[in-house]
Formats: C-alpha cells, structure tokens, sequence
C-alpha cells in the first residue's frame, strides 16, 4: 500500500511524468477503492486545482486537450456519489481561494466573449453548480462575503445577456456584437445558420443549467446575507455592485417583452418565479432591514422630529439609505433603461412598506409620513416631480404605470389619513397629491389607459385632491375626450364612475354637474364632440340619480335649464341680430354657422342629461313635502318656457328657407342630409326635451295629486291631445326635415300623445277619434321606413344619445316591438302584413351579434316571438302564421310536381283571395295525405335550396306558442306540414345526404309541438288521428324501403328515430286522454302495425325495421302511461296492448338479426325491449311471460355486454333499466311458485346480475362521472333485486361487500374494486329493504364503518388517490351515517368517523381537488350535527379537531398571493369553502348549546392561525362575520382569559379583531345606527 501511496503522490508532483499520464493517474486514484491515499479528496481536488491555476497563470505548460480533461476531471469529481458519501461522514473538502478567483474570471470572460475560452461554458457552469451543491465545498464562497458578492453578479449578469440574446434571435432582430454569445446565438440576421441548428439541445441545455445555477447562488447568497453581523457593510456592497444587475434581471423575467425568450431557453415559468423570489428577498432585506429603519427616518423625517423621538441630539449618521439608494438607481453606469426603473421604484416602495408600515412600537403617525416621505423622494425619479430639471419622462406610460402601482401602494397602506394630515402636518400630503395630479393635467396623456387609473386612485385617497381641478377632470377625461380605443374607453369610464360615486356619497352631486354644464358649454376646439354618454355612464348616472334626494335631482336640472337659457339660446340667435344689423360677410357667416352648431350640439347634450336625470330620479307622490312638489311645478314650468323658446326660434328660423313638402319629410329619412347641422340638432333636442316633458308631466300628475298639471286640459280631456297629435302628423312646412335621431324622437312622442288618448275611455265612440287614432299608429308604424328595417344590419346599443342613421332602423323596430299591444288594435291588415312581413324576413336573416349588449332587427324579433304579449295579439300572431303559411306555400308551387296536385294547383288558383284556407283548403290537404301515404309516390320534388328554405321556416313555426294558435290557422298549418312531410322529398335522385332527413326531423318535432296546442282537436275534426299516424310512419317506411335514407349518418337517422316516436307519443296520448274516437283510432293503428310487421317478416330493408321497431315501443309506451287514468279507457286499452304485443318479438329479432345493428345506438334496441316487457307486464297478469325465453336469452347478453369493454352510458343506463323491469318480472312469476328450481334459477340470476354490475363498476375505463350517472339506474336495480330477496341471497350480497372492502386490495392498486364495493354499499343502504334485509344490513354497519375508516387512512397516505377514491369513501360513509340515523346510536362509531376525516387531506391539492375535499369534509360536519345531536356531548373535541383543520385550510388557501391567483377559478373556489365555514359558524353558534364552553378555544384557534397568514379581503369577511357568531358566545371571563393566555402577536390580532366587533358588530346587532354621510 506505501508503495501505491508513494508511487501516485510522487508521479503527481514529478515534473517528469506527462500531463497526460498525470490525468489517467488522477482518474484511477480517484475510482479505485485499492489506492488508498491520506485524505485522498482533498488532495486530489488540490491537485486538479493547482494545475488548472498554474496554467491559466501561466506556471504550467500543457496542451489544450489536458485543459479539458482537467476540467472534465473537476466536474465528474465535484459530482460524484463518492464524494458526497465522504462529506455525509463529516470529512471536510475545501476550495483554494486562487480557484474560487479563477472561477468568478472565467465567468466574466464566458458572459462576454465566451470564443476565448479554454473550457465549454457548460462544463464551466457544471463545475460551479457543483461547488455550490455542497455547503463544505463551497465554503470558498460562504465565508468571504465578498467573493459570494462576486458570483452573484456575475452570474446574474451572465443570465440577462442569455435573455437578451434569446429574445432578439426570438423576434429575429440584429443583435450588436457587444451583447451575443458567439457560441451559442447566431449573428448577423438573427436567425440559425443550418451548422448550428443541431446545437439547439445544447443551447436549451447551458440555459438549463445556467438558470439552475442562478437560483443555487441567489439562494446561497441570501443565507450568507443573513448570516452578515454589519447590515452597513451589506446595504454597501448590494447598492454598489448587486443592485444594477439584480434589478435588471427581475425586470427580464417579469417583462412582456422577454417572454418569448424564456421559452426560447426553456426555462421554465416555475424557475422564473423562484428566482424573482429570491431578488426580492435579497433586496428586501439587505435595503430595508430593521437595523436601517432609524437611518431612513433621519434621512426622510425632518431632524426636529427625529431628534424629539430619539431624545438626543440629531447627528449625522453614516448613510443616507433613501437619497443614497436613488442616486445609485438613477446615476449608475451604464444607467438603467426607463423600462427598469419604472418598473424598479413601485417594488421599492412595496419592500418599504412591507419593512417599515406596521413596525412594532413605533407611533402610526410616524410610519405614515415615513412611508410618505420616501414615495416623495421615489417620484422624482421618475422624471414626474414639478421642480425635475430632466424635463418630462422618457415613457408617459411606462412612467403612469409605475405611478399607479405606487398610489395603489399608497391606497391600500393606508399612508394617507386626512384628518391626521390637515391637523398636524399642515397638509403637506395633500400638496403634494395636488402638485402631482397638476403634472397629470398640465402634460394631459387622455390616450393612456392608466392616466385615468391614476386619477382614480387619487380620488380614492381624497376628493378635494381633484376637486379644485374638476373642470380639467371632467373636460380632459370626458366632454373633450378623442381616444376611442377600448382599453381607453374601459379605463375612462371606470375613472368617471367613480366620481359619479364619490359625489354620490358626499351628496354634492349638484356641485359636479354644475361643472360638468360648465364644461359642455365652453367652446370647443374641434369641430365635432365626441358623443357624451356610454352605456356605463349613463348606467351610473341613473344609479347615482336614484341614490340623489330628490331636491338635488331637481336642482340638477334646474341648473341645466338656467345654462340653456343663459349660455345656449343666445348664441342660437345671432343669426337674427346680425340680419337687422345688416353685417354680412362670408367670414362672419361661416363664424356664426359654426358657433350655432357648437351651441346646438351643446344644447342636444344638456337634453340627453335631461332625459337621463328626469328619468332617473325618484318621482314625487303624495308623501312628497310641499316644497318639494314646488321645486317639480317649478322646474316643469320653466321647461315648457324654454321648449316654447326654441320652438319659436326654429320655426322663425325656417319660415323663410322651407323648400319641401310635408309628405316627403314624413317618408324620407335622407332629406336631412341637406339641412344645416344646428337646424337638426335643436330639432332633435326639441324633440327629445318635448318627450321628456310629456312622460314626466304625465307621471308627476299620476302620482301625486298635490301636483299640477301644466296643461291640464290635455290630461283630463284627450281634445289637446288630439290636436297634438294631428301637429305631429301634419307639421307646418317651416319645420326641418327629421334626422334619425328625431324620426326615433317623433314616433315616441306620439306614443305619448297616443297613451294620454286611450287613458280617457269614454272618447273611444267617437270616430274622429278613432280615425285619429289609427292615423298616429300608423304614423309610428310608418310602414315605408319599417320595410327596410329586415334589411339592414345596424347594430345599436339602446341608448337614444347613439341613434344615427345605421342604427335609427333598429331603435325604430324596438319602438314598434315594445308597444305592440298598444299599436295593434289601431292598425289596418295591411300595417300588420307590414309588421308580420318585418318580423318574418329578420327572423330568416339570422343577423349575428358581436357586442353582449347590442340589439339587432333578428334579435329584437326573436324576443318578441317568444315573448307573452306576441300571443295576446291575436290578429298579429294569425298574421304571422298566414305569413309562414304562404312562404311554405310559395316555397311549394316554385317546386318540381311531377303528379297532379289538387292542393298546389287550387293554391295556384286562390292565390290572390284572401280567404284561401278553413273550408276549401282543409278537405284538398287530407285528400292530397291519404294518396300519397296509400301510394308511397313523392308529389312534391325539392332542390336543396328549396329544402334550405323550408327547414329555416320550421324555425320560425316551431319557435311559435301552439296554444296561440286559432282553430283554422292550426289546422291549415298542421295539415300543411303533414302534406309536406308525406308528398316531399329530395328531387336528386342520389340517396339523401342529409338535409332531407334534417327537413323530416324538424317536421316531426313541429307536428309534436302543434299536437299540444289547446285547439288541435279542430284538426281531428277533418281527418282522424290514426290516419295522421298511418300516412306518418307509412310516408316514413317507404321512404326507407326505397333507401332514401341509406346515405343518413347514424346520428341522424337517430334523430330521426326519436322525433317520430315523440310525435307518435304525443297524438296516442291525445287520442287517450281526450277520448277522441279512442277504440277506433287505437285499434285502426294497432291494424296498420300489425300489418306492416307482417309485411317486414317477408325481408324488407333493416332502417324500415328499425322505424316499425321503434313506432311500436312508443305506441305501447304511451299506452301504458295511460292506463290508469280511468277504469272506463283501461279495457280498451289492455285490449289493444294484448293484440299487438305478439308483433314486437320478431320485429326486435328482425332488428337484432340484421348487419347494420351495428350502426345503431344498443340503447336505441335495449330501451324497445324494455318497453316490450313493459307492455306485457301491464297487459296481463299471467304468472308467466309469453315471450319469457327470449328475455331470459336477451338479459344474459345484455349481462355478456355490460362490463366486457367500454361501452356507451346510454347503453349501460339502459341495460339496467331493462334488468331492473327483468328482475321485477321474475320476482312477479315466482310469488306463485314453489319449485326448487325456480329458486336456482332466480338465485343464479341475482349472482350474475351482482357480479356484473361490480365488475362494470370496477371497470377502469369507467370514469367518476360516468359512476356518478349511472347510480340513480343502479339504486333502481338494486331496489327490484332486494324487493323479495331471500336471506340466504342478501347474506351472499353482505359478503361480497365485506370482501371488497379489503385493505389489502387497495394497496395492490386495485382501488377501482373497492370503490365499487362501496358504491354498492351507498346505494344499497338508500333502497327500501325488506325488514330482514335492513335489520341485517345495519347490524353489519358498524363493520362497514370500520372497514371504510381503515381505507380513508390507507388512502390518504397517497395524495394521487384523493379525488377519485378518498373523496368518494368519505361520500359513501356520509351516506352510511345519514341513512344509519335512526340505527347508530354509539358515539363511538361518530368517533371513528370524525378520526377519519382528519387524515383526508387537504394541503397541495389543486383547486379542482381541493373543493370537493373540502366540501366532502364539511357536509360530514353538517351530516353529524343534524343527525347525531344526541353524541355531541362525547364527540366534540373530535369534531371542533376537523372544522380546525378546515378553518385552517381556507386560511392557508385564501391568503393573498398575488397576481391571478386571487381570481379566476381558483379564487372563486376559495370563496365558496370561505362562505361555507362562515355558515358552519353560524350554524354550532344558534343550534348547540354545548359548544358555550368551547367558543374561547374557537376564537383562540381563529386568531392563531390568521397571525400566520394575510387573508384575502373578501375571505376574510366571510371568516370574520363567522367568528362574530362566536364571540357572541363569549362571556366576559372568556376575553379576559384569551387576553392573557394568548401570545403576544396573535394577542395584538385578537385585540384588534375584538375592537372591530365592539365598534361595528355589536353595535349593529344591538340596533345602533352607525355614522354616515
């Protein structure tokens, strides 16, 4: 051994020996366990370490290839298993410090030129990562601070060029020289040279391990920073060397803009985030320690200050950290982008607030103006303070961004208290505020979402901080406002809303909209306003409005009107004042022109306030004070004033230029286009205020009697109000000609005019008012502008302010839809032919909607269809189906006839009389069904155009209310589709691809949907309900035997399928229960079915089968559910059952026999012979079945199918169904047998069924909601196996369940067999068992109890198998102890349970997981306390032990976190589990007595557990209104007792937690009001 020791030792110090043959020596000395070398490691590690040293300083001279081997040979040592086991056992291996020098050059040199380098950056990373893999080796670097310093910049200088180059390469632009890495990002153009395309992994695998290494410095730096005796010496060294890069880092890895990089280097999102977490931390703690907190208060506080809280004399201390740490940010070299430092300073300020806000036993004033005093000094460096000789920032956005989150910084911390502000600090807060909200307009940025985010934030703080400056606000960010960009949009109107709000509140809103009057009425720089009102403001404003006294609502439009008639109308008249100074000129004539528009759209604005504020506010009645009802006389006189005003001026203003007609303004919308714009303005302001003025006149008069009427006459006579209406029918020739937004206006007023008429009852007799009548519902009508409303694709919002000449056809359509029970009665055929032709063709425009809040002429009439008053108009519902019905009609006649048709060609003839249907229509339908039916031959031959359009009109008619329908129009519809649906098809001779079976199925469902309608028996009045059942399916079946349908996808022809047999259902059960003709009608389609399966035994096509199959099973099943209506239908119907049972069998074995079964649904045959047994069972009481071999046969396949692979649910719910039905028929033949052998086979049937309902439920192809949905079928099953079950049978079915539940299963991964057997075990305990069965089953309970207690402990060992076994075991056990109540009266088995319960676990699951586990465990709390009340006593320590863990748990879950993770999904989850504790709060605090005693530890554990986390506010609610409950409980030796036993930390939050009860809680609860505005 000496001689190997000697022998190795001295040929790795003989400068003779080769450096190669050194390398090889070193590598064996290393892997063999024979050489045995004193403390071999370090002596090893010293000599690759010396070498590599020595040459990289020149002493050593070897090849390049020994370099890397050396190199290698570090990386393999540093990584080896070997090596680790030595340190595990305590041995110590140390780096020289000439290597850890080495290293840090290295990395410098690889970060910038990496093509000079001796070694691949990879290995180079490897070796640090090795280093630092262990805390021995690399003490190197955690024992000089200095060197940890080092690594840590350089590294994390190396990793923003990595992300720079990679986003570059990513977006493909050229990158400088200066900033690539030659070696592993391409040049030039950006893009990969095809050589380098195959280093792509390598690149992905040295970003890899680059950000890996990055987190092992950060993490290990950071514990070396704590370890640090000197914080001076830190905060040095980090604002000198590590800021720069660290900052720069975290904004890479936060930006948009490198984004693409980290997926470019496949770092993961994870990676980033740990590594943010630690610059946070590092800069948190090294900048704002709680050692530095007296240095930031001399530097920020003024000294007097400072020196009365310290009590000595103010001395300079050693650094300045607030002005010290800015100037570092803002002079640094190179300086930072302006992107980092906006991004930098908000997350400076967090840490600052984080550190020094709620410091212990420091004054709440002082921290507050400490906070303030370093946002003043932030501020600046952002180039935003008043006094910044830089001018304005670099980036208005990026440096409003960094201005909001830090005034959001400022909200939430509360910093800013007024009170405290104005009293002792001489406002200097609100100054400042003030200084910064003059920047904000003085350098207006309107175009930038988060200007106006900004304002918000400071009028959260204060208002009087933007109440000096309201009319900038309100002029900046409303009247003058240009972007019309929706994130600009959305951010202005939030902005406005909540000053809206605000003003709301301090119940000054008469002072804002004295402002805001102000603002509109000032001259405009531009030549057109953007338009004043949105949907959110104005939804605002009438919230604001409502919460507005009255008083001040009337104010407010007092102050309006006073600024029209001071500030508008004079201006609209200069015109008339410069004519009589007879001063004319082109330039003074434009001037004029265009301050009349300026003052007319001004005008047009203060009426849409108007509108909004009157129709907003809350009405006075007879309650209202007198003064009141004076201040509304008042106002609604000084209105009609101004109405008559501007009346005079527009009519004076046109008498002389009227060029045209009456009638052409009435009927033309584009006459407009040619009239001056203030002439059309201040008509349509006219208007509106007109409209206003009535609505409100009329609504003041109704409800308060106190009120007067300014035109009383009108009110209580309609003479006035005729003759209005007669003005607005027939206007003077002087009037301009109408805009859309006063067509929309004309037609409202009218309406007025036109209620104020109909109010008055008695003049009704007189025909002038009738003919007057008539004329303004046409007039609102006004048919010619109405016809061109289904052709238009406007789009409109609702809002009358944004009516123009796109979306005036839409608000007209609307005004029509919405008073359509008052126009209808007035209205001639023609103006409802009219109305009906609007409706129709939009409703087959299908227009598309972008907007969620937009109307459109389709979506308008697709309400009205479906709305209650649609069908109240008798007139306009028949029009509207006459109007289908000639469309369908039409449809027809334009189609191929290859036969006579006696209904086309009399179609034909009638075409132009009216009455074309009833008697002379009805008679030629039913003679035209019966041919076509009887001869299977097509009469009606359709293109696919033709198809197209008839499907879109069964749209229509199916989406119409049958019982609307009147006899005749039903029964012309009615037998019109059945015409169609026997006479047409297909005009291709192709088979039919589908269009033509989708045609089939609409018409079958809308026959099913008219059959309902409360006059179908008119239709039964001319052609008998089995002849409609007859042509029906006969149509159908020779459509199917000449394979019209063989091209028909299967999910079609199942449609199909179904809609017949609902139509078939549907005419049977009419038939039945109105007892029309019932033998005969029963017993003529029992013939017809008969027959056809005669027909079918002779071999006719599988689709004509399966059609006969299914009219068969929905035959009998509408038959069955009728028969025990009345004993009087039971024999006819038992008799017509009896007849045409026998024709089902050889069908269904028609079916079963046939190849294409295949491509049919199994549920479709099983569900028939389901309904086949059915239909036996009711028609006979035999003790036999006829067709019993065949069900017997038919359920060992269905057994055979169920569980052999995965199947389809509906096959599987209905293969139980139809065991169910089998089980119940052999109970019902075995109550009248004895034999033996009976008993074997019912007992070998109930094993099988068993088997295989546990073996499908064991399936693994079987997901939880498939379990889930199938279990109402298999309670069912179960239900009909234990009816008559014997003992001998339910003790098998006990041990099959005692054998499932084994623990032993579970832990061989057979988890699916258990949850079977407990599946089994929830369902079995909710049947109705036999009293020996339930006796039986409860007295095995107990073991059932422990056995699911065992597997819930098992399994939570394992959270993979929490969602889909823990969470249904704990159900199934819930289930238990539900049904069990009345059964389990040991506390001990509640025990066991609650012992469960609190190993389900609850921690690291996703929210998907976390949500049913938290609801499986607190409907087990709710389960015990409703149902054992009587074992509380024993079991409460166990039970408050679970709701802990649930408090617990929503508390570590809704704590904040930040970003998205507060929102979404997952948050929402959250809140619902917070809201549930709340209730459990509630419930254990008014129903149990018994928890008095412990309400103390309650609250303790409440306050323990919130002193470890911050809540979400919003949880946080939730959980403290719960508590509340508790404290009610509470008596006072209890709070004496939790003030001295808590801690002192969760002691401060009780305190605080019992303050805010004391003040808000109780003394609400007590019925003491609290303070408002």
């Amino acid at each position: 051994m000496a001689a190997i020791y000697s022998g190795i030792h001295l040929k790795l110090k003989s400068t003779q020996t080769p450096w190669e043959d050194k390398l090889k020596l070193a590598r064996f000395a290393w892997i063999s366990s024979q050489c045995l070398l004193p403390n071999k490691e370090q002596v090893l590690l010293d000599w690759c370490t010396n070498a590599l040293s020595g040459w990289y300083s020149k002493k050593h001279q070897f090849s390049q290839d020994v370099v890397e081997g050396l190199w290698h040979y570090l990386n393999d040592f540093l990584h080896s298993r070997k090596l680790h086991t030595t340190l595990k056992q305590g041995k110590t291996v140390s780096v020289r410090l000439n290597m850890a020098q080495l290293l840090l050059d290295l990395l410098e040199e690889s970060a910038y030129d990496p093509t000079t380098l001796s070694v691949g950056v990879p290995t180079l990373l490897s070796v640090c990562q090795g280093i630092l893999s262990s805390s021995v080796v690399s003490s190197i670097f955690t024992t000089k601070y200095e060197l940890m310093v080092s690594l840590t910049v350089k590294v994390c200088s190396f990793a923003c060029l990595q992300l720079q180059q990679a986003s570059h390469a990513g977006s493909h632009q050229p990158e400088s020289t200066t900033d690539t890495v030659s070696d592993f990002y391409p040049q030039g153009d950006g893009t990969l040279k095809p050589e380098l395309e195959e280093d792509k992994p390598k690149e992905n695998n040295l970003s890899a391990h680059l950000f890996e290494l990055l987190l092992q410095v950060l993490t290990a730096y950071l514990s070396v920073q704590r370890q640090q005796a000197n914080p001076n010496r830190v905060w040095t060294l980090v604002t000198s060397q590590m800021i720069q890069p660290l900052v720069l880092l975290r904004h890479m890895l936060t930006s948009v803009d490198y984004v693409p990089s980290h997926t470019n280097l496949c770092v993961s999102q994870q990676l980033c985030r740990d590594v943010r977490v630690k610059i946070d931390s590092i800069l948190q703690f090294s900048l704002f320690s709680a050692e530095h907190l007296a240095y930031y208060k001399e530097d920020l506080l003024p000294s007097r200050e400072v020196s009365k809280k310290r009590g000595t004399p103010w001395t300079k201390s050693p650094i300045r950290p607030a002005n010290d740490l800015i100037c570092k940010l803002v002079s640094c070299d190179p300086p930072l982008p302006y992107s980092v430092m906006s991004n930098t300073i908000p997350l400076l300020f967090k840490f600052f607030l984080e550190s020094y806000r709620k410091t212990r036993g420091e004054n709440e004033e002082d921290q507050r103006m400490l906070c303030f005093s370093f946002l003043t000094q932030l501020i600046p460096a952002l180039d935003l303070s008043p006094s910044s000789l830089s001018g304005f920032p670099e980036s208005w956005s990026l440096a409003l961004l960094a201005t909001e989150s830090l005034l959001n910084q400022v909200l939430s911390a509360d910093i800013y208290n007024v009170t405290s502000d104005k009293i002792r600090h001489r406002e200097v807060q609100l100054k400042f505020y003030r200084s910064l909200v003059q920047i904000f307009f003085n350098q207006a940025q309107p175009s930038i979402p988060a200007w106006y985010r900004c304002l918000k934030v400071l009028l959260g703080l204060n208002h009087l901080i933007l109440e000096p400056d309201l009319d900038k606000l309100l002029s900046s960010a409303w009247v003058a406002a240009e972007c019309m960009e929706a994130r600009v949009q959305r951010a202005r109107q939030l902005m406005l809303c909540s000053v809206l709000q605000t003003y709301t509140k301090l119940r000054q809103l008469p002072r804002f909209f004295s402002e805001l009057l102000y603002v509109i009425c000032r001259p405009s720089l531009h030549n057109l306003r953007p338009p004043l009102l949105c949907d959110k403001i104005s939804a605002s404003i009438r919230a604001s409005v409502l919460d507005t006294p009255p008083s001040q609502s009337l104010e407010i439009c007092s102050t309006a009107l006073e600024t029209m008639t001071t500030c508008i109308i004079p201006n609209l008249s200069k015109e008339n004042q410069a004519e009589m100074m007879k001063v004319d000129g082109d330039d003074n004539n434009k001037e004029r022109d265009q301050e009349k528009e300026d003052a007319s759209v001004m005008l047009f604005s203060l009426s849409q306030l108007l509108h909004i504020v009157l129709f907003s506010l809350k009405s006075i009645d007879n309650a209202s004070p007198r003064p009141l009802v004076g201040q509304a006389q008042s106002l609604m006189e000084e209105m009609r004033n101004i109405l008559n005003n501007l009346q005079k001026l527009l009519s004076a203003e046109n008498t002389s230029t009227a060029t045209s007609s009456v009638q052409k303004k009435q009927e033309s919308l584009e006459a407009y286009e040619t009239v001056p714009l203030w002439e059309l303005k201040t008509q349509e302001a006219i208007l509106l205020l007109r409209y206003t003025w009535r609505e409100v006149d009329t609504l003041f008069y109704l409800h308060c009697s106190k009120y007067t009427s300014l035109d009383k006459s009108e009110v209580l006579s309609d003479a006035s109000a005729l003759t209005n209406i007669e003005n607005l029918l027939h206007p003077s020739s002087a009037s301009p000609s109408c805009s859309p937004v006063s067509f929309v206006h004309l037609k409202l007023l009218t309406l007025q005019h036109l209620k104020k008429v109909l109010y008055d009852s008695a003049s009704f007799t007189e025909a002038s008012t009738a003919e007057s009548l008539n004329s303004a519902a046409r007039f609102i009508i006004a048919p010619d502008e109405l016809q061109v409303c289904s052709e238009e694709d406007g789009v409109w919002d609702g809002q009358m302010n944004t009516v123009n000449s796109s979306s005036c056809r839409v608000a007209h359509w609307y005004v029509v839809t919405t008073n359509l029970s008052l126009l209808t009665p007035h209205l001639s055929q023609e103006d409802v032919s009219c109305i009906v032709d609007v409706l129709v063709s939009s409703l087959l425009r299908k227009q598309s909607v972008r907007g969620k809040d937009l109307l459109t002429v389709s979506l308008i009439s697709s309400e009205l269809l479906q709305s209650a008053v649609f069908v109240e108009s008798p007139s306009l519902f028949s029009a509207t189906v006459g109007s289908l019905t000639q469309r369908i009609l039409r449809v027809l006649s334009a189609a191929h006839v290859p036969k006579i048709c006696s209904t086309l060609k009399k179609y034909q003839e009638i075409q132009e009389e009216e009455m074309i249907m009833a008697e002379l229509w009805s008679p030629l339908l039913v003679e035209d069904i019966k041919v076509s039916s009887e001869s299977g031959q097509m009469i009606v031959l359709l293109s696919d155009a033709q198809i197209k359009e008839l499907t879109d009109l069964l749209e229509i008619v199916s989406s119409l209310n049958p019982d609307g329908l009147n006899p005749r129009d039903l029964q012309s519809l009615f037998l019109l589709l059945t015409f169609i649906l026997t006479s047409a098809s297909c005009r291709s001779e192709a088979p039919d691809s589908g269009d033509c079976t989708l045609l089939l199925v609409k018409l079958l469902r809308t026959l099913a949907c008219l059959v309902e309608g409360r006059n179908f028996k008119s239709v039964l009045k001319v052609i008998y309900g089995s002849t409609l059942l007859q042509a029906v399916l006969s149509s159908l079946l020779w459509r199917s035997r000449k394979e019209q349908f063989s091209a028909t996808c299967s999910s079609d022809w199942l449609d199909l399928i179904t809609a017949m047999q609902e139509f078939i259902m549907c005419m049977v059960q009419l038939i039945i229960v109105c007892n029309i003709s019932m033998h005969l009608n029963l017993d003529s389609f029992a013939s017809f079915l008969a027959s056809e399966e005669e027909v079918a035994k002779t071999g006719v096509s599988s689709m004509a089968i399966q059609l006969l199959l299914a009219s068969l099973a929905s035959f009998f099943k509408a038959i069955t559910s009728s028969l025990g209506r009345s004993k009087l239908t039971y024999a006819t119907l038992t008799q017509v059952l009896t007849r045409t049972t026998s024709s089902l069998e050889p069908v269904v074995e028609s079916v079963l026999k046939t190849q294409s079964v295949t491509d049919l649904n199994p549920a479709f045959v099983v569900d028939n012979v389901t309904t086949m047994l059915r239909c036996e069972l009711s028609s006979n009481d035999q003790t036999t079945l006829r067709h019993k071999m065949f069900y017997q046969s038919f359920s060992q396949q269905v057994l055979k199918e169920m569980s052999c692979a995965a199947r389809p649910l509906d096959f599987l719910v209905s293969s139980f169904h139809f065991l169910a039905t089998f089980c119940k028929t052999v109970v019902k033949s075995g109550r009248k047998k004895e034999e033996e052998e009976e008993d074997n086979s019912e007992t070998v049937l109930f094993s099988q069924i068993l088997h295989n309902v546990h073996r499908l439920l064991s399936a693994p192809w079987l997901s939880s909601s498939d379990t889930s949905a199938l279990e109402p079928a298999v309670q069912k099953l179960l239900h009909h196996l234990v009816e008559n079950i014997t003992s001998c049978q339910f003790n098998q079915l006990l041990l099959m369940i005692r054998d499932g539940l084994d623990t032993c299963k579970l832990w061989a991964g057979n988890e699916k067999g258990v949850l079977a057997s407990a599946t089994i075990v929830k369902l079995l305990s909710c049947c109705k068992l036999p009293q020996h069965c339930s006796e039986a089953l409860w007295f095995f309970a107990p073991q059932i109890l422990s056995a699911l207690v065992f597997l819930v402990r098992s399994s939570s060992q394992d959270l993979s198998l929490t969602s889909t076994f823990t969470i249904p075991i704990v159900t199934v056990m819930l289930t238990l102890l539900r049904q069990g109540k009345n059964y389990i009266d040991n506390s001990h088995h509640v025990v066991l349970v609650l012992g469960a319960l609190q190993a389900v676990p609850l921690e690291h699951l996703t929210p998907y997981v976390y949500q049913p586990a938290f609801l499986a465990l607190h409907e087990a709390l709710c389960v015990i306390l409703q149902c054992y009340p009587q074992v509380m006593v024993n079991t409460a320590p166990s039970f408050l032990n679970v709701f802990y863990r649930l408090v617990a748990s929503i508390m570590q879950e809704g704590r904040q976190k930040g970003g998205d993770s507060d929102t979404g999904d997952a948050g929402e989850v959250h809140l619902e589990c917070s809201r549930l504790v709340k209730r459990m709060y509630q419930y254990i605090a008014s129903t149990f007595e018994g928890f008095t005693r412990q309400s103390a530890f309650m609250v303790a554990h409440y306050v323990t557990e919130l002193q470890k986390v911050t809540l979400r506010p919003d949880i946080k609610m939730h959980l403290t209104e719960g508590i509340y409950k508790i404290l009610n409980l509470c008596k006072e030796p209890d709070i004496k007792f939790l003030k001295a036993g808590l801690a002192g930390g969760v002691r401060e939050v009780f305190n605080e937690l019992h303050s805010n009860y004391i003040n808000h809680y109780r003394t609400q609860r007590l019925g003491e009001e609290k303070y408002t505005v």
